[in-house]
């Protein structure tokens, strides 16, 4: 992972994002995706310097377009806006997310608390 993944992950992957459960390098098809989000259908494909050729641009139009196709949404962000604006970016992919009780099984409650934020079950 690059080290704008890393950071992205270090905060996805404690379940601090409302109880949301991502999964890093997901198999999706002929593809890996940085995280997936799979009750939400969401991918978040982190960007760097290798994203910027006519080619790169192409080859991610057609991968993303493989995944919206069925039924995935997938965000883009740039290592910069990470390394910028990791809050922000975090609150970008909330906003693409369903409310938390969404993914409670049925009879569970959501617990989104600020009193229990980030805590692992």
């Amino acid at each position: 992972m690059t080290e704008a993944e890393v950071m992205l992950w270090s905060r996805l992957r404690l379940k601090g994002m409302h109880g949301i459960h991502f999964r890093r390098q997901y198999p999706f098809g002929p593809y890996i995706a940085d995280f997936a989000c799979v009750p939400a259908k969401l991918i978040i494909e982190v960007d760097g310097a290798t994203h910027s050729t006519d080619a790169e641009v192409a080859h991610d139009r057609r991968r993303d377009a493989y995944m919206m196709q069925r039924g995935w949404k997938v965000v883009r962000v740039t290592n910069e806006d990470v390394y910028r604006n990791l809050d922000g970016v975090l609150e970008m992919i909330l906003s693409h997310t369903p409310p938390p009780s969404a993914y409670a099984p049925r009879g569970a409650s959501a617990d989104t608390s600020p009193a229990t934020a980030g805590e692992e079950n």
